[in-house]
């Protein structure tokens, strides 16, 4: 969960974002399924709301003037936004329900009590029931859910009935009172629907083990019984039992759509503190959730400035520290992405998995959206510190001795050989200088050889660099595999150039990138801002190298039409092209039209040319 603003407070480490602009937030928001939290200027929190989309349901609150005077003077109050990320819409709904609960906000419907939603139990009690209900009692007794949907519960519950028959009633089912056979079965037992444990039909042991497989129905494990259902309609179709096969069919859908739990809630897991971290070369980010009784009712990201280059477990501790400084937690537990001491007084692990992994991994997602916002606004209100942090990232990713603040890429451009062209781009702080492209004919090279044709426009590129003393990039991109790239080293090596500059190759298929030397490809992560600028540099030399053989190509077949034209030069074919365009015009151009353009006596020669033989 992320919080896009919070307190300033005096410590060299730690660095909070203002709460000025409201627009810079709204920009920044993610396109997410969260809950938003709206604060006033005495830090009270005045609503709180869920969305799908977090960007749009926010930014709708800004961008109009509402038709309830309430809502208008909501937003009049509104100074600051924090938001929540979570994974589902039913995870926002449930998350919004229990803020609106412990925060009881003024714009808000009140909720006063815990019996919104309901709950499934299975009881503590020899021969256990499973059923649902909106009360909780702590009496030991295991509670799954919440659930916003009663239809689903009832699928559920029916799925575990017919799977595992269990008792439905209320009797004390002691040692005791069964041995002295004070009970005899019942309907429910005549009609399959218990194994009646009343009289011993069934063990406490085996009835445990169908407990066992119940709770994992419950959690969401439920492959093999969906594996049962659908034998079960295979054999109802075989026997023509169509109907039978449709209902059975329909449990199946309601069952695949079906999320059993929540990672919001689970009340086994109560006055817990939550703690991630991820960071990058100049910042740590540091997410914190409360949890209470089963339910998040806090979240905060602390962003943390690097001094010395501590490492993660360094910035974690002080954060934690300072985190729970701040909010004055008591919790005797915490839950932390990766393990640092914090005293013998509090109970530390790291979940590696099931519902206390989820938090976690919950809490670093909320780290990585805050992280995203931060830099969000940082384009915005400081762009070259915005792009000073994607050279560095480079710097470090592509194993680079100094940041590409110049990167030049190069691509190959031909048909079957056919005019084959080369396109060099520039790209300077990450972002296009296009009055610094260059379009290459390639002269020496006969036929479709790539490698070839980039070893010589390489070459000619910086042997007149060079020539003119221009300043030369700390980086080349090659588009292209090991066999390019190795083509363009030559020419580096042929100039004294190489271990000067840093040159790099990307291929299309899995977007490896190839370092000279290496047999062995780098993969970035797709989310990679240092592969996205690789990216957009090699697509924008193959648009720019594209082009110029479109180009090239259809000047080609213009002048080689016209030529056989008697009567028609350069400047014949040049007036042509600027009035018509295309070749394709020039030739469904009439007489008359012709005419207008080079008079009737050339528009009669150009038309009758054009048209020899039927060549429309």
């Amino acid at each position: 969960m992320s919080r896009t603003v919070s307190r300033p407070k005096e410590n060299q480490y730690f660095r909070f974002v203002k709460p000025d602009l409201i627009e810079i937030q709204l920009k920044s928001l993610p396109e997410v399924a969260g809950v938003y939290q709206y604060y006033d200027k005495s830090d009270r929190i005045i609503y709180v709301g869920k969305a799908k989309n977090l960007k749009k349901r926010v930014s709708s609150y800004f961008n109009k003037v509402h038709e309830y005077k309430k809502t208008n003077v909501l937003v009049k109050n509104i100074v600051r936004i924090e938001h929540i990320v979570v994974e589902t819409e039913m995870d926002a709904l449930l998350l919004e329900n229990n803020l609106i609960k412990k925060h009881q906000p003024r714009y808000n419907v009140l909720l006063k009590d815990d019996k919104t939603y309901p709950w499934i139990c299975i009881k503590k009690e020899s021969f256990p029931r499973v059923f649902y209900t909106r009360k909780l009692i702590k009496d030991g007794s295991e509670y799954f859910g919440p659930f916003t949907n009663q239809k689903t519960i009832m699928t559920l519950l029916g799925l575990i009935r017919s799977l595992y028959p269990l008792r439905s009633c209320k009797f004390d089912l002691s040692d005791e009172k069964i041995k002295s056979a004070k009970y005899k079965v019942c309907l429910e037992y005549h009609m399959g629907n218990c194994l009646a444990p009343c009289t011993s039909q069934i063990n406490q042991s085996d009835y445990d083990n169908n407990i066992k497989e119940i709770r994992e129905i419950i959690k969401g494990n439920f492959k093999g019984s969906l594996n049962t259902f659908k034998n079960q309609m295979k054999g109802h179709a075989k026997a023509m039992e169509f109907e039978k096969a449709q209902l059975v069919k329909e449990k199946i859908q309601s069952l695949n759509n079906f999320q059993a739990k929540s990672t919001i809630v689970n009340t086994k897991i109560n006055n817990v503190d939550v703690f991630s971290i991820i960071s990058d070369e100049g910042y740590g980010y540091i997410n914190y959730l409360q949890v209470s009784h089963g339910s998040i009712v806090r979240s905060h990201t602390l962003e943390v400035k690097k001094k010395l280059d501590e490492s993660n477990a360094t910035l974690l501790q002080l954060g934690i520290i300072e985190i729970r400084q701040l909010f004055k937690s008591d919790a005797k537990e915490v839950f932390l992405s990766e393990l640092v001491p914090l005293g013998e007084a509090l109970k530390i692990s790291v979940p590696l998995q099931g519902d206390k992994r989820k938090l976690v991994d919950l809490s670093t997602r909320n780290a990585k959206f805050f992280r995203m916002d931060r830099f969000k606004q940082m384009k915005i209100v400081d762009p070259e510190r915005h792009t000073s942090r994607i050279m560095s990232q480079m710097k470090i990713d592509l194993r680079l001795p100094k940041p590409p603040l110049h990167i030049e890429c190069f691509d190959n451009s031909n048909i079957q050989g056919s005019t084959p062209v080369a396109a060099c781009v520039v790209f300077k702080n990450g972002k296009p200088s296009k009055k610094e492209y260059r379009h290459y004919n390639i002269k020496t090279v006969e036929g479709p050889d790539d490698y070839a044709s980039m070893e010589e426009v390489v070459y000619r590129r910086y042997k007149r660099l060079m020539e003119e003393e221009a300043s030369m990039p700390e980086l080349i991109v090659i588009d292209g595999g090991k066999g390019q790239l190795s083509s363009a080293v030559k020419s580096l090596d042929l100039l004294g150039l190489r271990g000067k500059i840093s040159i790099v190759g990307i291929a299309k298929r899995l977007e490896e990138i190839y370092f000279p030397e290496d047999p062995v490809p780098l993969y970035l992560d797709k989310r990679s801002e240092s592969l996205k600028i690789l990216q957009r540099a090699r697509d924008e030399a193959h648009r720019f190298g594209i082009t110029f053989h479109r180009q090239k190509r259809s000047k080609g077949s213009l002048h080689s039409e016209l030529d056989l034209i008697s009567g028609v030069g350069p400047a014949t074919r040049d007036k042509l092209l600027g009035h018509f365009k295309s070749l394709k015009r020039i030739k469904k151009a009439s007489k008359e039209n012709l005419g207008k353009v080079l008079g009737t006596l050339n528009g009669d020669k150009v038309y009758n040319g054009l048209h020899i033989k039927g060549d429309i």
